[in-house]
This record gives structure tokens, sequence and C-alpha cells, in this order.
């Protein structure tokens, strides 16, 4: 009989997470309608189109949809969908009225269809701002301090000055703003990539915001990492159920490169759909932005930098509704602005003043080259030796006066590899596969 094993699990942090602290900010689940912070009128336009859209549907699974208890909370909206005619019973499967079907009436379709006209969002109830911005201010000092052990063991698999280390770990730990800057091929978006996940941790996000009746979808499956919290309120550490119109994602990290404008950094409206997506920033909340490739937007940078004035200097941001209404976000992130272009010809001194951290990433010295080079040899299975890059860079290096660059190793052994591949040898450091790789790589302009 096979011996039975049990996964051990921390009774101080039984979901193993980075930052187990931040639980202790979970929100609890609303307990009534007022408690969600929302008006019934917005609440029941929600469930008149999820009611539309989905036919036939138990009231456990529109509380379900909502992210909203049905207790207190779902079961009022319905009463009140039922009373004004909107809303029929249809039986059910189950014991209690949370299992009862509902349908709507002739006259609860043409309410859903006039709350279609005012917005087509069908996703989990929206948190009104007030609430998010408390709770984002809140889980802003939640994070670990970053050692130098630490964010050594992060970057063990680039070749990285000593001396890069040191600067980059204040600036992480600062969590404000960081110019990197230095030509290109030498590994910034890596890099920047690479702090990213030093800052390791978990953060609470909204599927979306409520604004002056107004939804704003935050929620982004390409940025937000669900962290899961399967279990009981008592292994939360909590006590209470958690408002599940909130999810804990791992801290989120946002790219923006050439596509970046002005208008993606503030609301987008869909005209059709009726409601808003949330710009770059406010999904980077909590964890990383990245703007790649500054300087190459199709927008001046003088521009783009005067949009950055105000969140770098108060850490916060004013977005607008198509209505004219302003108000007020925490700008609560890492902001990395990355370049390969000259920075006295992108920004100005007092711009660059408001930018904490300045680094410069250079070419790497021959003997980080070298390093590089034998790390991608092991990596790709070509055997390494001294001689054969004593030739490449004396040849194509040395006597052309080329730069060396982080990049250029890897290049170098792929086309190696695909040069061995035609031939149908194995891919060597020999002499033929070396010139044939370079000749096609190297242009001296």
């Amino acid at each position: 009989m096979a011996e039975r094993t049990e996964t051990f699990r921390d009774p101080d942090n039984p979901f193993g997470l980075e930052n187990p602290g931040i639980l202790q900010l979970a929100p609890p689940e609303p307990r009534s309608v007022k408690e969600t912070g929302l008006n019934i009128g917005l609440l029941t336009d929600l469930a008149l189109r999820l009611l539309y859209y989905g036919g036939v549907v138990s009231g456990i699974e529109l509380a379900d949809r909502m992210r909203l208890p049905w207790a207190g909370v779902v079961d009022e909206i319905l009463d009140f969908m039922v009373s004004e005619q909107w809303a029929d019973l249809r039986g059910g499967k189950g014991f209690g009225r949370a299992s009862v079907d509902f349908v709507l009436t002739t006259k609860g379709r043409e309410a859903a269809r006039e709350a279609v006209g005012r917005s087509s969002y069908t996703g989990p109830a929206p948190i009104p701002i007030d609430q998010y911005n408390s709770l984002t201010l809140s889980q802003s000092a939640t994070g670990k301090m970053i050692n130098r052990d630490r964010l050594a063991e992060a970057f063990s698999h680039l070749v990285i000055e000593d001396e890069l280390l040191d600067r980059f770990g204040p600036a992480v730990n600062s969590s404000r703003s960081l110019f990197l800057y230095g030509p290109p091929g030498n590994g910034k978006t890596t890099i920047a990539e690479t702090i990213s996940s030093v800052l390791g941790g978990e953060v609470f996000v909204p599927w979306a915001l409520e604004v002056d009746g107004q939804i704003i979808k935050v929620y982004d499956p390409l940025v937000h990492i669900e962290v899961s919290l399967e279990g009981d309120a008592e292994k939360m550490g909590t006590g209470i159920e958690m408002d599940r119109r909130w999810l804990l994602s791992r801290r989120p990290t946002v790219i923006v490169g050439g596509e970046l404008t002005l208008e993606t950094l503030d609301l987008i409206w869909n005209v059709d759909a009726k409601f808003y997506e949330a710009p770059f920033q406010v999904k980077a909340n909590g964890g990383m932005l990245l703007i790649d490739d500054f300087g190459r937007q199709r927008v001046h940078p003088t521009d783009l930098l005067n949009r950055w004035i105000v969140p770098l200097e108060k850490h916060v941001d004013y977005l607008t509704l198509h209505t004219g209404k302003k108000f007020e976000v925490p700008f609560d992130e890492l902001i990395v602005f990355s370049t390969n272009l000259d920075p006295k010809e992108l920004v100005d001194e007092a711009f660059l003043r408001r930018i904490k951290y300045k680094i410069e990433i250079t070419n790497p010295s021959e003997k980080a080259f070298r390093e590089i080079f034998r790390r991608l040899c092991d990596h790709m299975g070509v055997p390494y030796n001294d001689s054969a890059l004593d030739y490449i860079i004396d040849t194509y290096y040395t006597t052309t006066g080329m730069e060396l660059r982080a990049c250029h190793p890897r290049d170098i052994l792929q086309l190696i590899a695909d040069a061995a591949r035609f031939r149908r040898k194995k891919a060597v450091l020999s002499q033929d596969l070396v010139d044939q790789a370079c000749q096609s790589f190297f242009v001296v302009l």
C-alpha cells in the first residue's frame, strides 16, 4: 500500500505567497448593497445585462458572475427586479432561493435593452474609485525590501558588473523612476524585465472601477496573473470572506514601446461598448511600467515627458471621463524609461532631475563579452574554445573598429547553428562556420 504524503503548508503562509502580509489588507466581502459602495441602479443594470445575455440564470450563478455575495446583496437586487416585474422565477434544481432560476420578463427585456444602451459591460461589479485609491495606497508599503544577495541572484542569468548591481538596488527599492540609456543591443529591456521579477510579491487588483456612474475595466489577463486563494477564511488570516470584486495578482509589469501615445495614457472610451479601458499606468499600479524605445513613439518626447511631470512629482495621476469630469488615481509603480538615443537630445535637465535614477548601460568589457559567449555556447551545446573567440575579436572587432555588444554572441552563435544545420554538421566554432556567420552578420557602415 502506497504511503500517504501531505504537502506541508506554512500555517502563517498557507498559500505560499511571496508577500503574505498583503492578506492583512484583503477587502472584506460586502454584506449589503450599501457596503458595495454602488447604487442599486448601477447594480440592477449589470444584473439586467447578465440575464439578457445569459437567458435563464440561477441566483447563485448571477452572484458568481457579479462577484458579489448572494445573501444581502444579489438577493436584494433580484427582489427589486421582481418587484418591478423585470424578472420572474422559473424553478430550480436545489433547495433555497439562491438555487432558483430567474428569467427576464417582456418588461424586463425592454429594461435590459435600455441598460445595454447605457453600457454593454457584463463583467464583475466594479469597485468605487475611493475604495480603490485607499487600498492601492495601503498596499504600496507592503512589499519586501530588496537586498544585494537577492538582486545578485535575480541577475545571475546575465553578465552584470558589480557596480551596476549596486546602482540597481536603490532604484528598485525606491519604486519611483529609472532612466536606462546607452547603445542598442546591451540588454536594457532584459534588465528592466529582470528588475520587474525582483519586485516580486502580490497586489490586489480590481476587475473594474466605478467613477460617477461610469465603468472602467482594469483587469487585463496579459498583465494580471491571478494568485489562487482557495480555502476557507481562516487560512487567509482575515477571519472574513474576501470581496471577490478584487483579485490577488502577481505584481504587474506593463511594457509599451512605439505604440504609446498621449491618448493611451488616459481613459480609453469604447464608443460602441460604452465603458472605458484603464490606461497603461493604472494597470501597472503596484508593479512596473516600462516605456521601451523611448523617443521612438509617434508623439514628440517633450509632450510625452510633460505628461509625466505631475505623476512623477506627486505620485498621483489625473484622468478624464468623456463627460469632462476629472478624478485622481494613485501613481504607485516603478516607471522605467529605456532608450538607445542620447538623453540630451530627448529631455531637458529639468525633467531628468525629476527622474531619480539615471543608469547608463554601456558596451560590455572584453572580459564580460567572453563570459557571455561562453555561457551561450554552454546553453546552445556549442563547444567553446578561447582561440576561436580570439579570432572573432581580432578579425571582426579590433580590425574593423566594431564595438562589442552584449547581444552579438547570441546572434553569431545562432547564425553558426543555422549554417551547421544547412550543412548537416555539428555546430562548432570552426573557422569556416565562424566566417560564414560573421560575414552574414556584420555590416561596416
